[in-house]
């Protein structure tokens, strides 16, 4: 069955995980709000909701280096404790999350960072397009509301399918990680450097400079 963005955000609000889990409770059931809610506890993700309040100030700055040296990354994991931060659970984890970012290159961490006035017009965009192949305006709402959630998961950190197993979000592995530790995690930050990476651009740039100063 279709589960709608409006059921998802729904059950996102009253258990306050990610969008690829809830959307996977709301499969496995049918569409049922109540059962959803049941089947994420009996998998041990609602647990981590609970958490959400507690206070994570340990954890570790994990390295990744890739293709060479071409590729780097640099990502906060963050917990509660100085004990779980050396476990080797959550010392994988965090591997994980670097090695994922050095792949996927996720523009934003959460979707709470993506400005506003751009997913205003990734809408519009995508009305534009249902409009113009003929789409009655009854869905194009609907349909647009799911191109913003792809946005979502395309850029978003939090929300992107793991590398290794593209059905499970980077937001699953960190509520599955709270489910077997027992402790409030987080991603706090992250930056990802590609050799060269804007280069080539200010060469460019200085260059047109440079012909405008002589009238070339």
């Amino acid at each position: 069955m279709t589960i709608t963005a409006q059921a998802v955000k729904e059950l996102r609000e009253r258990t306050g995980l990610g969008m690829m889990d809830c959307k996977k409770a709301l499969q496995e059931t049918q569409g049922n709000m109540e059962d959803a809610v049941t089947w994420l506890r009996k998998k041990g993700l609602a647990k981590s909701s609970k958490l959400a309040s507690r206070i994570a100030s340990e954890g570790t700055v994990t390295s990744y280096i890739h293709a060479g040296g071409k590729i780097g990354v640099l990502v906060e994991v963050n917990c509660e404790t100085d004990f779980t931060a050396r476990n080797d659970a959550f010392q994988d984890l965090a591997k994980d999350v670097a090695m994922h970012i050095a792949a996927a290159n996720p523009t934003y961490l959460s979707r709470d960072e993506v400005p506003a006035d751009l997913i205003e017009r990734e809408r519009d965009i995508a009305r534009d397009q249902m409009k113009a192949s003929g789409k009655p305006e009854n869905i194009i709402e609907k349909i647009a509301d799911g191109k913003i959630e792809k946005f979502y998961q395309d850029h978003c950190l939090l929300e992107q399918g793991f590398v290794k197993e593209a059905s499970k979000s980077i937001q699953t592995m960190i509520n599955e990680k709270v489910a077997t530790i027992g402790e409030k995690i987080t991603i706090r930050r992250y930056a990802r450097y590609a050799l060269g990476e804007g280069l080539e651009k200010k060469a460019n740039n200085f260059a047109d400079e440079v012909a405008k100063q002589v009238g070339v």
